[in-house]
Order: C-alpha cells, then structure tokens, then sequence
C-alpha cells in the first residue's frame, strides 16, 4: 500500500513539473522585456477583444508601413509595439513609453472592403494597376491606406485618406 501512494505521489509530481514554469496571467507576452503598466493599460482600454498579444521595442527594420509615407511621428528605440490578432487579422500598434498611443496597422486582405471613393480614385488615376496589398493606418484622428499597386514593372505606393484623397505617393517604373 505504501509503495502504492510512493507512486502516485511521484507521478503527481512528475505531471506538475511539466507544466508551464512561468504564471499565465492573461495572453500576452514580452519578449522579455518589460512594458510600463501605462503602455499596458492604455493598450486594453483601446483594444480589450486583442488575444495574442506580443510586445516587443520597437524596431525602424520591422515596420509593415512605409513611415516616410504615414507622415507619423518619429518612432524611436523607447517605443514599445505590440503585435496581436483582432477579428482574425494581424495588427501592429505602436505606443510611447508614457503609454502615449502612435498609431495602429493591420494588412486588409478583401480589397474589395476599400471605401468606394478609395477604389474611384484607383480606377481614375491609376487605370491598368491592380492592388497587390493593402494595409489600414489608423492614428488619433484619421484613418488612411497603404496601396501598392502594380502595373507590370510599374509600382505605385500611394497613402490615401478615407475620401479617395492621395496624401502621399512614391511611383517606380522599371526600364
């Protein structure tokens, strides 16, 4: 009987020693670093249906937006990024170390979710050119769109406003 309960006892512990060695307090992470509450509480008050939520500084090599483009502030090594899933779909949003929101992006895969004078303005100035990827730009007052379009060797990346307005754009054509 003793040898009975000895061996329920290791089993035991040998089943709590494989679980997790750290306490799982909610979903996200921090790629080992450690964001301010300020930045953390600012995040879940603007995004509190986010899951998978992964923090990490921020780096001018990782960004899925043309900045030169955005016309966003400077971003700078005190910044802190979190990546995570919304509505199934990947976003980025960026917050300064005072919790202080930058802006948000997240990659818009139905093209065909475009607001209408966004896709007008396409089909007017940009005749021939598809879309090839477009990502949402979202910052305190204002939401805008990242296009490439191309055109056989020709690209287009334009940042347009919700009323079809360019606000920006770079044009490449290979010779």
């Amino acid at each position: 009987m003793k040898l009975k309960i000895l061996m329920l006892a290791v089993t035991a512990a040998v089943f709590a020693s494989c679980g997790p060695s750290y306490r799982v307090t909610d979903q996200s992470k921090s790629a080992g670093m450690n964001v301010p509450v300020s930045v953390q509480t600012s995040f879940t008050t603007q995004y509190p249906t986010a899951t998978t939520v992964v923090w990490v500084p921020y780096d001018a090599n990782n960004i899925p937006i043309d900045l030169d483009l955005s016309g966003w502030s400077a971003l700078d090594n005190s910044d802190y990024v979190a990546t995570f899933t919304m509505n199934n779909d990947q976003y980025y949003a960026w917050y300064d170390a005072n919790g202080n929101w930058i802006g948000s992006t997240y990659a818009v895969h139905d093209f065909t979710t475009l607001p209408s004078p966004v896709s007008s303005m396409i089909s007017d100035k940009f005749p021939g050119y598809t879309i090839t990827s477009v990502n949402s730009e979202m910052q305190k007052d204002k939401i805008a769109y990242e296009i490439l379009l191309k055109n056989g060797d020709s690209k287009a990346k334009l940042v347009v406003d919700a009323n079809g307005n360019i606000i920006k754009q770079k044009t490449v054509t290979k010779q």
